[in-house]
């Protein structure tokens, strides 16, 4: 075939290849595939209105005489049955939803109307000799497929069970214990259970929408069970909490829950007995830590409650079993010491504690909720939850604290609170004025404490350092803050919650809580997988850098440094190497010495201003500020738009003219001290024909004037004194606006003001004399907006990379103090960097066994379970070891999950250790931890 007549067929046309790709669009997105055909599905939903291909049957499958008359709505099908049929198919399913032909179109009709009865105690389809029939043969079934009357027996034979219990083995759950009327399936409340997780979905909004799937007409009446269905949600949850925590298999009985047992346990965590190697409590310092409770506190006050109902009326039925504490003790001891006043915070004007007492709390029976959470899995904890009754205040969160230790004995525990710095201070001498239940015997304990990272910047600069997760060793990369992290999810409860009664309240939260607890559980597969990686490349990354900053700093230096930062990690009282030993240049200590310099010189007789009021250095100090009050103007000026109104415009004419004013009473002195400048501005004025506008007006400081002219000397000190001092302020100020995250446009302010006193350093340095300090103020810019103890978006202190500029060889050659201390801040921050994420890896490894080992433990734990009650019934037997069983299998199931996830992390962790850490001998392992030291 000739090249000039290609085959379509084979090359195909630039048409074709449009076409071509429009339909593999098309085919892309399903919805536009879905447009073309919309009018036949609103076609084929409108033939279902009718009787379909059986509109000319005239005879029942069942070849009887009945009427095709009625379908099933919720039956797989669509076919006309008679009403023998109906009946008889319904036996087994006598909730479903039956129409009736009515004439031309269907009409909704009940099975109790067509004569179904639903025999309690016997196998579906078998007559009972003695029915018993529910009382006025009115019975309310709630499902999901609407609300139902039914015409129900109860069995009255000789082996009958009571009323509630042949419910229960029909899967229905009764709203009372004697003579129930109503009654909701199992499928129903698991479903709403399920979707109160998920969704957040009230009871309220549940029960109106299967009200309105029963009638969404509002024609029929619908029987109202709304008050009743909570009541059995409060059960049902409670119920459902029992059966999981294994309170049904103790022989001592559901009476015998001690507190805190029906919560679910972080398997992460060090559980002893659970999870933690034998001997551990042996295990030498170096790896002791390892074994550390990492927990967070904090409160929330959206989840309040409203002071409606009593204990005596609506009591809680967790009673303190799960995660909020018992209440009755609870409220004895804030009844107690209710009257003590809040200790003032030192460190910042915190709300959270110097607002504890001013709270309000008018109609509210609880202001919000303290909680105790695991730090590191973001997990509740056992007796750690209660509620707040007028903020925040060390009483509750203290019997909070030490109620959540009880269920943990382990000697070393990482505390983190957002007011850490002020609440532990008296922390154990509060303790001992607490239930001696309550007491924390301290002996062998680390207890360390540390502020949220988040809530970190909002402390003085000495907490920064004190209480920092980023410095504290030993903590791998905790955050601490886990609860914030539940706060979004729960806080969707809050509208519903805050209406409830005092058990209600605290039931549906430790429901919820235990719900999350489990979700956590069930991803801690992948999430510590992607928590490894990251770690562990992390970790080689900044050990390379610290590797790096070290080449540059002499041995003496980096020993001494070593040895400081050493000495701090152990004892807190030692000096902190993390904070700046030098004392900062500002323009504020150079006038106050210029200042002094000028008293002094008037003692000595050796005055030489020329204004009774002005002096040299008061007259240098006011031109900068001018020149400062010009910069702002311009920017301000700068930022009124086409439309600006005439406040705004009024706003800029006054600060103009006043800047104008006080530029004119300046320039009457200047000339005194500086004659050139006279015919200077002399010609300035015949070249221009109008002023110049006073934010551009030039003031011609001794930096400005041209080197041959005549200024005195003193000036020209006095102006690289306090231009020294400005630039130094400058890159405080960029420094300050980094950490507070301010807008681009004070960025640029801090720049200018730099780059005006380096531009002016730069000019007085030849005529003084003066060497060296370019070193130190070098130019900055854009991509040097990031000073020493900063970092770019995207990255924290724990993440941030090491400035190029730091990792030069001989930086510190010229033995300049200020960047020896800049220096020294910056190796303690890499150190710090480079073990939080070594010790990640290693807590991280820890981890994942503990979590292995606790899977280990509970698979056996159950299965023990399954023979642990006696019963009568065989049947009773073999619903307990079923369960268990089921149980057993479920965490084995999750074990060998996990063991399948976690098989790549050996290697994922060895290939960035490579010489990273020599001796491995004393790393974790998934398989089983360190080696205990066994010489002792």
């Amino acid at each position: 075939m000739p090249l000039s007549e290609p085959d379509n067929g084979e090359f195909g046309n630039e048409d074709d290849a449009l076409l071509s790709g429009k339909k593999k669009r098309i085919r892309n997105r399903p919805l536009c595939q879905w447009i073309p055909e919309r009018s036949s599905y609103l076609d084929e939903m409108i033939r279902l209105e009718g009787r379909g291909n059986d509109i000319l049957r005239d005879e029942c499958n069942c070849k009887g005489e009945g009427k095709l008359l009625y379908r099933c709505r919720d039956c797989f099908g669509v076919g006309m049955m008679c009403r023998t049929c109906v009946l008889d198919k319904h036996t087994h399913n006598p909730l479903h939803r039956i129409e009736e032909w009515h004439e031309t179109f269907f009409i909704r009709i009940s099975l109790k109307s067509l004569g179904l009865r639903v025999q309690l105690g016997h196998n579906p389809g078998e007559k009972c000799y003695n029915p018993e029939p529910a009382p006025g043969d009115d019975f309310v079934v709630i499902d999901v497929h609407g609300i139902h009357e039914i015409s129900l027996d109860y069995c009255g034979c000789e082996t009958a069970q009571v009323h509630y219990k042949q419910l229960l083995r029909a899967r229905w759950f009764p709203a009372t214990v004697s003579n129930p009327q109503t009654a909701a399936t199992f499928v129903l409340m698991e479903f709403f259970h399920l979707l109160s997780f998920e969704s957040k979905v009230s009871a309220y909004e549940f029960y109106h929408s299967i009200a309105r799937r029963t009638d969404n007409t509002s024609i029929t009446p619908i029987r109202d069970r709304y008050s009743v269905f909570m009541r059995m949600v409060r059960e049902w949850r409670h119920l459902k909490q029992l059966k999981r925590a294994g309170r049904g298999h103790d022989p001592h009985g559901v009476d015998a829950t001690s507190a805190g047992a029906c919560a679910v346990l972080c398997p992460a965590c060090p559980q002893p007995g659970k999870n933690l190697p034998d001997n551990w409590e042996n295990a030498p310092q170096e790896t002791r830590w390892m074994y550390a409770l990492f927990l967070a506190i904090d409160a929330n006050f959206r989840l309040k409650r409203k002071l409606v109902s009593s204990d005596d009326v609506d009591p809680s039925l967790n009673a303190g079993w799960s995660y909020f504490v018992e209440d009755t003790a609870y409220k004895q001891y804030l009844s107690e010491r209710g009257c003590e006043p809040q200790e003032k915070s030192t460190c910042v004007s915190h709300n959270a504690v110097n607002m504890a007492d001013t709270k309000t709390s008018r109609g509210l029976a609880a202001t919000g909720v303290g909680t105790v959470d695991c730090a590191r899995h973001d997990m509740k904890l056992p007796n750690g939850v209660g509620d707040l009754q007028k903020g925040e205040k060390y009483l509750n969160m203290d019997y909070l604290f030490f109620s959540a230790l009880l269920s943990f004995s382990v000697f070393v525990f990482n505390l983190s609170y957002d007011v850490a710095c002020q609440w532990h201070k008296k922390l154990w001498t509060r303790m001992d004025s607490m239930p001696p239940r309550l007491h924390l015997a301290r002996e062998n304990k680390t207890i360390r404490f540390f502020v949220p990272k988040f809530h970190l910047n909002a402390h003085i600069q000495q907490c920064q350092t004190t209480f920092s997760f980023n410095f504290g060793k030993n903590v791998g990369r905790t955050d601490g803050e886990a609860p914030e992290r539940g706060w979004a999810n729960i806080n969707r409860v809050a509208s519903s919650t805050k209406e409830m009664g005092p058990g209600a309240h605290r039931d549906t939260l430790d429901d919820h809580f235990g719900d999350w607890n489990w979700k956590k559980i069930t991803i801690l597969g992948q999430q510590m997988l992607r928590k490894i990686k990251q770690a562990s490349s992390r970790a080689k990354v900044h050990r390379e850098e610290l590797h790096e900053l070290e080449r540059t700093i002499p041995a003496p230096s980096l020993s001494a440094w070593r040895s400081e930062i050493i000495a701090w990690e152990e004892d807190h009282t030692k000096p902190n190497p993390f904070e700046s030993r030098i004392v900062p240049i500002t323009q504020a200590a150079i006038r106050r010495q210029l200042a002094e310099k000028d008293a002094a010189d008037l003692q000595a007789g050796a005055d030489v201003s020329l204004h009774t009021d002005i002096s040299a250095s008061v007259l240098i100090a006011s031109g900068i500020d001018l020149q400062d009050q010009q910069r702002r103007l311009a920017v301000d000026a700068s930022l009124l738009g086409q439309h600006a109104t005439d406040t705004q415009k009024t706003k800029i004419y006054n600060q103009s003219n006043a800047l104008q004013r006080r530029l004119d009473n300046w320039i009457r002195i200047q000339v005194l001290y500086v004659p050139a400048v006279g015919p200077i501005r002399s010609a300035e004025e015949a070249e221009h024909t109008a002023a110049p506008k006073p934010e551009e007006f030039k003031l011609w400081l001794p930096s400005e004037l041209d080197p041959h002219l005549p200024c005195h000397q003193k000036l020209r000190h006095c102006e690289w004194e306090l231009r020294y001092a400005q630039a130094h302020d400058a890159l405080n100020d960029v420094a300050n606006i980094r950490g507070q995250r301010a807008s681009t446009q004070k960025i640029h302010a801090g720049k200018a003001k730099y780059d005006a006193a380096r531009a002016a350093l730069a000019a007085l340095a030849p005529l003084l004399g003066k060497i060296g300090w370019s070193d130190t103020l070098r130019p900055l810019l854009a991509s040097d907006m990031w000073p020493m103890g900063d970092f770019i978006q995207g990255q924290s202190e724990g993440t941030r990379s090491i400035p190029w500029i730091w990792k030069t060889p001989g930086v510190l050659q010229d033995n300049d103090e200020g960047l020896q201390d800049c220096l020294r801040i910056e190796w303690c921050k890499a150190r710090a960097r480079e073990a939080r994420w070594s010790e990640e890896v290693m807590l991280l490894l820890e981890e994942m066994r503990r979590v292995l080992a606790f899977l280990t433990w509970q698979v056996e734990w159950w299965s023990g379970l399954s023979s642990a009650r006696h019963f009568e019934r065989l049947a009773d037997v073999e619903g307990s070891a079923a369960y268990a069983k089921r149980q057993s299998a479920l965490r084995e199931s999750m074990l060998k999950k996990f063991e399948q996830l976690w098989k790549i992390v050996p290697a994922i962790v060895a290939a960035e250790l490579d010489d990273g850490i020599a001796d491995t001998d004393g790393v974790p392992t998934i398989e089983g931890p360190p080696p205990l030291d066994t010489d002792d």
